[in-house]
């Protein structure tokens, strides 16, 4: 210990004796040396890897108001009046009448099978009263390749892109016509050629799903996106933190579509959370973010058009926040009334509903009339109780659907389950409605 106590002193000695060198030297040359004190603040930027930002040499903590609210992006009024022309999307009059036909057709099929609930002829049921603007207005700007994931209040998406009435109907009766062949429950939508991919129950899962999908889109370099679509309860399961990250590390062309409506369940948005919204995460990501009036068709439409163009062409994420009101209960097992109140209802109601919204721009134009408008109800309600009809007289699955889809080659133990169900029904089928199943 001794031995390498000496040389260390030895080292030290040789080093001072060379920098006392170097000072003499530099000192003979008119290049004297700088202290610690000499550098600027400039060479002494931070290099850690993991931020980027400057040094600063006072104590202040960040406070979740150092900014004003993001603001909400709108095209018109609520008189359906356009607030800048420079902003207008100049959308053909077919076009605006399909946006009309579609959210008002949707707002027929839910008050129709909202009743058929009611009536115990359906077990389950979802309206999407107050949101339809987020729905026709992000399906428009969408490509019809697109891929869409959905939560469960995005029904209008898929009628945007032609699913036929018949279909709706056949899901929520789960009947032979039912491309689930009835194993989901009502409002668990899919379509393969829609590019809607099935809805699920658990909330949140299809998020980071997306993200996958999106990944996969910018591998195969495909003039294709994604758009997520979820509420803002859902935006605060552990799936959503995952998502975000992952599409802005792996910079993945998606859309997050966010329809805040004020409430998860029944928890309203002042209970959830205490930040500035869902927009204002998406910085804090590396996600380009905005806000929007959800019940402004319009608006809905540029921000989501211009975030697909933008996701294709750079290859990155967008989070759209579309500020909206859910008028209806969550779903048929809820009663809004427990948590808020009726005044409050009647206001987003009858004051600011998308539907109303588009007429007014609508009557403006002179692109629509009374006439037009009794003409229509009947019409639409008409189409919605012919498939209504249909799907209550058609047959259910057969039995066998309950044990395929699932395995390539039925393996031993689901075949001695059905095998048991046979035997079951043998003995005991008269207990059942096996009349109303297909053979």
């Amino acid at each position: 210990n001794k031995a390498i106590s000496a040389d260390a002193r030895t080292m030290r000695s040789a080093r001072d004796a060379r920098t006392m060198r170097s000072a003499r030297d530099a000192k003979r040359k008119g290049s004297p040396l700088r202290s610690l004190s000499d550098f600027t603040s400039l060479e002494e930027k931070p290099q850690f890897p993991g931020a980027s930002a400057e040094f600063v040499d006072s104590l202040e903590f960040i406070q979740p108001n150092v900014i004003s609210g993001i603001p909400i992006y709108r095209v018109m009024d609520r008189q359906g009046q356009i607030l800048n022309p420079s902003e207008d999307p100049n959308i053909p009059k077919e076009q605006v009448l399909k946006f009309y036909h579609t959210m008002t057709l949707l707002n027929t099929m839910d008050r129709i099978l909202y009743e058929s609930q009611r009536q115990g002829r359906i077990s389950f049921y979802m309206t999407n009263y107050g949101e339809e603007g987020t729905h026709v207005g992000s399906a428009a700007a969408m490509n019809h390749t697109d891929i869409v994931f959905g939560q469960y209040r995005e029904a209008g998406v898929l009628m945007y892109r032609d699913y036929p009435l018949k279909l709706f109907m056949s899901q929520c009766y789960g009947n032979a016509n039912d491309t689930g062949k009835g194993r989901q429950m009502p409002v668990h939508y899919g379509s393969k050629e829609q590019n809607f991919v099935t809805i699920s129950s658990p909330l949140a899962t299809q998020i980071p799903q997306a993200v996958g999908a999106a990944y996969a889109l910018k591998r195969e370099n495909a003039d294709r996106a994604v758009i997520c679509y979820f509420g803002e309860g859902a935006a605060s399961e552990g799936d959503a933190h995952a998502a975000f990250n992952f599409s802005a590390t792996l910079e993945c062309p998606i859309i997050f579509f966010c329809r805040n409506n004020g409430y998860a369940i029944s928890t309203p948005t002042s209970e959830q959370y205490r930040g500035d919204g869902i927009a204002a995460r998406g910085p804090g990501y590396g996600i380009i973010s905005i806000r929007v009036d959800g019940n402004d068709v319009f608006a809905v439409y540029n921000a989501t058009k211009e975030a697909r163009r933008r996701a294709v062409a750079e290859n990155q994420p967008f989070l759209i926040e579309a500020m909206t009101y859910r008028i209806g209960h969550h779903s048929t097992s809820d009663d809004s009334s427990a948590y808020r109140s009726v005044d409050e209802v009647n206001y987003w109601d009858k004051q600011d509903h998308p539907i109303s919204r588009l007429r007014h721009y609508m009557l403006h134009r002179g692109w629509w009339d009374e006439e037009q408008e009794k003409i229509w109800r009947k019409k639409s309600r008409k189409m919605v109780m012919e498939a209504f009809e249909e799907a209550e007289r058609a047959s259910k699955p057969s039995l066998e659907h309950m044990f395929t889809d699932v395995y390539s080659e039925m393996p031993p133990q689901l075949r001695k389950q059905q095998e048991s169900l046979m035997k079951h029904l043998k003995v005991y089928g008269e207990h059942y409605p096996l009349d109303s199943f297909e053979k």
